[in-house]
C-alpha cells in the first residue's frame, strides 16, 4: 500500500512565482535574492505545508496533485478554469521548494508524476495531495 498525504492550504494562493527571483552582481559575482513579495509567498507556502510534512522524508518515486483555487470576483466564474496568469509550472516550483524544505522528500527529483490545475471558486485555496508510488 502506498502513503499518500492530503491537505488544503485555505485563504488566497499566491500569486508570487519562483520565476520572479532577481539577480543582482556583487563582487563575488551574481547573487539571486527573493523581492520581498516573493520571499512572503515562500514563508507562507512553507508555513502552509509544515504540519503535513510526514516525519522522515519520502524515499522513491512521488505522484504530486494539486489544485490551485483563486476568489471568483463573479459567481458565474465559480467552478469554471482559471487561463489567466499565474502560470501553473511556475506556481509549482514555488510549492515544491517549499515541501522540499519541509522535508516531503530529499529532491523534488522524485516529483515523477504530477497534475496541476488552476480554477476560480468561493473559497480559495491550495488542495494538495502527495503520494508515494510503489
Amino acid at each position: 500500500m502506498s502513503e499518500m498525504i492530503s491537505f488544503v492550504i485555505p485563504g488566497r494562493p499566491p500569486r508570487a512565482t519562483g520565476q520572479m527571483r532577481k539577480a543582482v552582481r556583487t563582487s563575488h559575482g551574481v547573487r539571486f535574492y527573493d523581492p520581498p513579495h516573493v520571499a512572503a509567498a515562500r514563508k507562507r507556502l512553507l508555513e502552509g505545508v509544515k504540519p503535513y510534512a510526514p516525519e522522515t522524508p519520502l524515499e522513491g518515486p512521488v505522484r504530486l496533485r494539486c489544485k490551485w483555487v483563486f476568489e471568483a470576483s463573479r459567481k458565474k466564474d465559480c467552478g469554471t478554469w482559471k487561463t489567466t496568469r499565474p502560470d501553473t509550472d511556475n506556481m509549482q516550483k514555488l510549492l515544491k521548494d517549499s515541501m522540499t524544505a519541509a522535508g516531503f522528500w530529499k529532491d523534488d527529483a522524485q516529483v515523477v508524476v504530477e497534475v496541476c490545475m488552476k480554477t476560480w471558486d468561493e473559497r480559495p485555496g491550495i488542495h494538495v495531495t502527495v503520494e508515494l508510488l510503489n
